[in-house]
């Protein structure tokens, strides 16, 4: 029995030799050691490609390109028996889940590990390539009932920014001292996208193209286990599951515990070698956009591993404590908790499969179902949203509904018709329907890592109910006629003004050269009424155009809008087209701040938001070169949320005066605003603090393990907060006489008493998410969006971020209104 036993093992090591001899390692292929350096991205691509060229246990496939072009990829890896059955493994896993037609036994398990979705937290990348060489030439027999797959960069234009910096940077031999400039990154830094976008914050919007080509892939696996690989600060050592409080409430004990047991074999192999960690302590699992919860509320064991380091360590560096963090470390750690990841599912793959079936098969909902009515360009951008996450969803019959309303936060009723929108938890994605369109999120914990409200309704700026009765719908989405045709004979064309496809097409218009006005007050024309913001595309501004009717008809098509022909320029009520209430639409040159002073994720947002959302020029400024800068060149200077108070010196400040004065537009986002608080002219004051004269503030009597917990009072974590709007004022035509804005601080600002006070709040009326309750108080009375005029120009502060993340549909065209109607007199300077 010994002989055979002995024969048996050389035979296997014999197998495995072999297998090694057909690709080299990691360091072979690269030709230095794994670790040693920063790999390029197309490095790492090359080695991926020439292991699936020789093994036929891996597959590697290419699913999208970045902004930069860079390659977006993962590998698939099992055994040859299971390779050979790929298709019907994934078959059955959906099935299993009641995906797809009919249903299936499972008992393979499937594991995705997605590395480097931050570009300077890049041990991670180097680890994937370490981990896919160890599971097809040590690994193998967990491969028999479990196929991993490996995305080994999320971030590709992220990583290749950090690592190419570094290269160029580092000393040789590379410096340990945190003084080093190899310890400190350039703005805007590599932790995000060409976009400036955090990937991590991503996964439920679906905003960036990474995400929207990961998640086609994503969701025709739909994994049991999948990790999301990070770094933090260099002297935090590892951190892996289980997560802290809060979870979110959809997240069964199974989850829970799975991931407690995924933790403690980590921490078998992390003590064995003397490695430190923590757990537990700081990661929730509630905000539905990370790469740890989006998967588990798909049913996976979703989970988020953390190695000291990030954009700071480079390939070593000298932490607090005196020892030497390397980057051959943190590969290591990673490499260590991957393998010990696939581990604990290979050997639990049965359970996996019978837990994730329980998952998807619970229905056991408050609400079964929501409806959701209003504009049909804000429907239909919520229809694109559920597409990218397969969720399904139809259109409701004549109905009337009752449950919780969402604009009355309380009960309420909603007369359905066939444009009214319903989505159900009855499908097998019911519990991320949940999370994502749920009022309001429970909270077992104020202490959060991410904003606490994001309800889709308020976020798409729609009437919803959401009932505790499953909604019979069964309608096909209401189909667009739009047949515009050219009338040469008539004075122009007049379209709505409610939504963002609305801007684009006038964006459109302006690129192309067409003059468009927009009226200040309601008008009738052809017995159609109009709102304030309705577009008027006549020919009298449009004389010299040629072919001006063919133009207009063949945009609007193009866009999908109606427009209404104008017979007469003579109003039916209302003022003529000649009025000075009918005004001209400048073709707006935008100057946008960027450099050290300026949020990079604000930044970001504000850029994607002209060249992606409206598909209008802007002017990158860098603020390390603005005092030469000609601002008669623009119209429009944009200043992201940032911090400008030494930036905005006296003369700075003068040079801007001066131009909004001469008729210049600045808009001033989040922290920004504050920059311009009690400075003459610019008629901002924050609101006063009540302070009560006591002991406990004199002389700060919380005990020190309490503190954190007191602080909380004072913050708000991204909740939703009802506001009063001015709808009469250019900036927010288009809206209701309310709004609910995504309050990101507890920023406070007295209402203006020398401007236009557009959105803002008297009694706060916090309708979803954690906001504490003094800094509650301090929003009494607190401006939102307002307007101040200086000279010939305007000031235009927006307190709270319109564009965050770009997730947040409802306030972007306050930006756009804030951009080309608000203070709309003076065509150009």
């Amino acid at each position: 029995m010994k002989n055979y036993i002995s024969f048996f093992s050389i035979f296997f090591i014999g197998i495995q030799l072999t297998i090694a001899q057909q690709f080299n390692s990691p360091s072979e292929f690269l030709g230095y050691e794994l670790g040693s350096q920063f790999s390029r991205h197309a490095d790492v691509v090359n080695y991926f490609n020439h292991v699936a060229e020789s093994s036929p246990m891996v597959e590697y496939h290419t699913y999208g390109k970045t902004n930069e072009r860079r390659p977006l990829t993962y590998a698939i890896i099992s055994s040859e028996e299971n390779m050979a059955n790929l298709e019907q493994i994934r078959s059955n896993h959906l099935k299993n889940a009641g995906i797809g037609n009919g249903s299936e036994e499972s008992d393979i398990a499937i594991v995705w590990l997605s590395y480097n979705v931050h570009g300077n937290e890049a041990s991670s990348t180097e680890a994937s390539m370490k981990t896919l060489y160890n599971l097809i030439t040590e690994k193998q027999d967990w491969l028999k009932n479990t196929v991993v797959i490996i995305d080994p960069c999320i971030n590709p234009d992220g990583r290749d920014r950090y690592a190419n910096w570094y290269n160029q940077v580092k000393a040789e031999p590379y410096n340990t001292s945190q003084e080093a400039a190899e310890h400190h990154e350039p703005w805007p830094g590599g932790r995000p996208n060409h976009y400036l976008f955090d990937l991590n914050r991503d996964w439920a919007w679906a905003t960036q193209i990474e995400t929207r080509e990961r998640l086609k892939v994503y969701n025709k696996w739909l994994p049991h286990v999948h990790v999301d690989f990070h770094e933090q600060g260099i002297n935090e050592p590892y951190y892996f599951a289980p997560a802290a409080e809060p979870f979110h409430e959809i997240i069964t004990p199974f989850q829970r515990e799975f991931q407690t047991r995924i933790g403690k074999n980590h921490a078998r192999y992390f003590d064995s070698e003397g490695w430190l960690y923590f757990t537990g302590e700081r990661f929730d699992l509630l905000y539905p956009s990370y790469g740890d919860t989006y998967p588990t509320y798909l049913g996976a064991i979703g989970m988020t591993y953390e190695q000291a380091g990030h954009g700071r360590a480079g390939l070593g560096i000298e932490t607090d404590e005196g020892y030497i963090l390397t980057l051959k470390d943190r590969v290591e750690h990673h490499f260590t908790t991957g393998i010990s990841t696939v581990e604990v599912a290979s050997k639990n793959a049965e359970e996996l499969n019978r837990e994730f079936q329980s998952y998807f098969s619970d229905d056991n909902f408050e609400y079964k179902s929501y409806a959701l009515k209003g504009n049909a360009d804000k429907i239909s951008s919520l229809t694109k949203l559920l597409d990218k996450h397969e969720i399904k969803y139809s259109f409701a019959k004549s109905d009337r509904v009752s449950g919780y309303n969402y604009k009355n936060n309380g009960s309420g009723n909603l007369n359905t018709d066939a444009n009214t929108l319903i989505v159900s938890t009855n499908q097998a994605k019911g519990k991320m329907v949940k999370v994502l369109f749920e009022p309001k999120t429970k909270l077992a914990d104020s202490l959060t890592y991410d904003i606490t409200a994001w309800s889709l309704p308020y976020a798409y700026g729609l009437d919803a109910v959401a009932s505790n009765r499953l909604i019979q719908a069964e309608n096909e989405a209401p189909v667009k006629d739009i047949q515009n045709s050219a009338n040469s004979e008539g004075a122009g064309y007049i379209t709505k003004w409610n939504s963002m496809q609305d801007a684009t097409f006038l964006t459109e218009l302006i690129k192309a050269g067409i003059k468009v006005r927009f009226s200040e007050v309601p008008f009738q024309s052809n017995g159609q009424k109009f709102e304030p913001g309705s577009l008027i595309i006549t020919k009298s501004d449009n004389l010299d155009y040629e072919n001006f009717d063919k133009k207009v008809i063949e945009i609007a098509n193009e866009e999908e809008r109606q427009l209404l022909v104008a017979e007469t320029s003579f109003a039916g009520s209302g003022p003529d087209f000649g009025s000075s209430d009918i005004k001209i639409i400048n073709d707006q040159k935008i100057g946008l701040l960027r450099g050290n002073e300026v949020s990079s994720l604000n930044f970001g947002e504000v850029w994607y938001f002209f060249e992606q959302d409206l598909n209008y020029p802007v002017t990158p400024l860098g603020t390390d070169y603005f005092n030469r800068v000609d601002l008669a060149e623009f119209d429009v200077l944009i200043m992201p949320s940032g911090w400008y108070s030494e930036w905005l010196d006296e003369e700075t400040e003068e040079k801007i005066t001066s131009w909004v004065k001469s008729g210049g537009k600045l808009i001033a986002i989040g922290n920004a605003v504050g920059s311009f608080t009690d400075k003459d002219g610019f008629g901002l004051k924050k609101n006063e603090e009540t302070k009560k004269d006591s002991t406990a503030t004199r002389a700060n009597l919380i005990p020190y393990a309490r503190r954190e917990r007191e602080s909380i009072k004072n913050l708000i974590t991204g909740s939703i907060i009802k506001t009063n709007v001015d709808n009469t004022h250019p900036m927010a035509f288009g809206y209701d006489d309310n709004y609910f804005s995504l309050k990101l601080s507890s920023d406070s600002y007295s209402l203006l008493r020398d401007g236009y006070n557009i959105a803002y709040i008297n009694t706060p009326e916090v309708v979803s998410g954690f906001a504490g309750s003094e800094a509650v108080k301090k929003l009494d009375n607190s401006l939102v969006f307002g307007e101040v005029p200086m000279g010939r120009g305007t000031v235009i502060y927006m307190v709270d971020n319109p564009l965050f993340r770009a997730f947040w549909q409802n306030g972007k065209l306050f930006f756009v209104n804030a951009v080309f109607f608000a203070n709309n007199t003076v065509a150009g300077l």
